[in-house]
């Protein structure tokens, strides 16, 4: 047999590495696997349980920072400057608002405490990383038997895409666990990105792989795929037909210049953080910017068992620049106001310092911020006791955090969906949206 000549064999890597685009875009973009082909769908009865009242949205976007691995209210947004054996060498700083103070690990942050509405009574059900993260992205508990959808899911299921050639929610970090579209369609999943210094991999043709080489491969694909498809002309089915035109559209799409960070002036980048949590943060601005309305930036290494006075101030640094950049950002460019900016984290860390100079995992009281999107800032709303340990005031379940991110939205809270078991859910399972934090 001859051996493919070098321009073959170009081509042949360029469309094996396109072939991954796609496979990938099937997993994360629609989140279509070979599973869900025909396991899971949710539908609803037309007029049944439909919210009676739909409140006006005020945002159209949410950027949502998660904070894996549970950080420290204590050294964050919930300080005790009269009690030094819970601080530890923890010290405070005064903020932008009279009445509020910070630990001094965000001194920015403490100068943009007038964008923000601290909550600190959060109260969290789950003491677990795993069913406390998963708990927090979908205010349902972990379960073997159905995978519940997350907000973003929630978000595009109710709502159209912001902008049709790019996928409507997107998740920047590295968590294979993240719920994604749980029971709904596979096309309400994020498109998923590790790193936001490369973005979307493989999208582009060159000169030894052409329009026409790459039409005939996805002709080819379909043609294979068309019997299966007829046998099994089912909801889910149809997704992952739609999954190649949509990642087609997407891969030929001008759009995609919203995930090219050189585009950024350097001073700004600087400014974000050279880290992949700041250059996280800027992409995320970014993908709003041309109609993405769903995004999540993940900075893990939260759970400082050991050593926390040392890896929070580190940990704070990278986060305090980049989310007060972000905050100054949208607000430079008229875009805060239509964007809910969501700072969460799947429970607290305790007062007590354990032998290792570190602090344990603590669901019973700790803090989640928002700012944006017609949140009305230079508030707390809330309350720990005077170590930090249980909530005193104010108490805020991990569901209405959730439904106060949907009610931001406008999303139908009590409008009844069903998984394919036929069991019922709504946006936030039964959580309350914290109204008055917002005008």
């Amino acid at each position: 047999m001859t051996p493919p000549s070098y321009s073959s064999a170009s081509a042949l890597r360029c469309d094996a590495t396109r072939r991954q685009f796609i496979s990938g875009a099937a997993k994360t973009f629609l989140g279509v696997t070979a599973a869900s082909h025909l396991g899971s769908k949710a539908f609803a009865i037309p007029g049944e349980n439909t919210s009676p009242l739909r409140q006006v949205p005020t945002a159209r976007n949410v950027i949502y920072l998660y904070m894996s691995g549970g950080m420290s209210h204590l050294d964050t947004f919930d300080p005790k400057p009269e009690n030094k054996d819970v601080m530890g060498l923890t010290e405070v700083v005064d903020t932008k608002v009279a009445g509020i103070r910070l630990s001094n690990n965000i001194p920015l942050l403490a100068r943009q405490a007038d964008k923000l509405a601290i909550v600190r009574g959060m109260l969290s059900t789950q003491g677990a990383h795993e069913q406390g993260n998963y708990f927090m992205h979908t205010s349902y508990t972990l379960r073997s038997s159905i995978r519940h959808p997350s907000m973003g899911a929630w978000l595009q299921k109710f709502q159209d895409r912001g902008n049709p050639t790019l996928p409507g929610s997107v998740m920047i970090g590295n968590d294979s666990r993240h719920p994604g579209a749980g029971f709904f369609e596979s096309r309400f999943a994020p498109l998923m990105i590790n790193d936001p210094e490369t973005g979307i991999q493989n999208v582009r043709l060159n000169s030894v792989f052409t329009e026409e080489r790459f039409a005939s491969g996805l002709g080819v694909a379909k043609q294979l795929d068309r019997s299966f498809a007829e046998k099994y002309d089912v909801k889910n089915v149809r997704a992952y037909s739609d999954m190649y035109d949509d990642a087609v559209k997407m891969m030929k799409s001008e759009e995609l210049k919203a995930f090219d960070l050189d585009a950024e002036p350097e001073a700004l980048r600087d400014k974000y953080g050279r880290d992949r949590f700041g250059q996280g943060c800027l992409l995320a601005r970014r993908l709003v910017e041309h109609g993405v309305r769903f995004v999540e930036v993940s900075f893990g290494s939260w759970d400082t068992h050991n050593a926390n006075f040392t890896r929070v101030p580190e940990l704070c640094d990278e986060l305090d620049g980049a989310m007060s950049s972000l905050l100054s950002d949208l607000e430079s460019r008229g875009m805060l106001q239509e964007t809910l900016v969501v700072l969460a984290t799947e429970f607290g860390r305790t007062p007590e310092i354990n032998a290792n100079d570190g602090r344990d995992h603590h669901p019973a009281g700790f803090s989640c911020v928002l700012a944006g999107g017609g949140i009305r800032g230079g508030q707390i709303f809330g309350a720990t006791d005077e170590r930090g340990d249980k909530v005193a005031d104010g108490q805020t379940s991990v569901p209405d955090l959730n439904a106060t991110i949907g009610y931001a939205m406008g999303l139908p809270l009590d409008q009844v969906l069903y998984s394919s078991t036929k069991r019922p859910f709504t946006v936030a399972d039964k959580g309350k949206p914290l109204a008055h934090l917002f005008g």
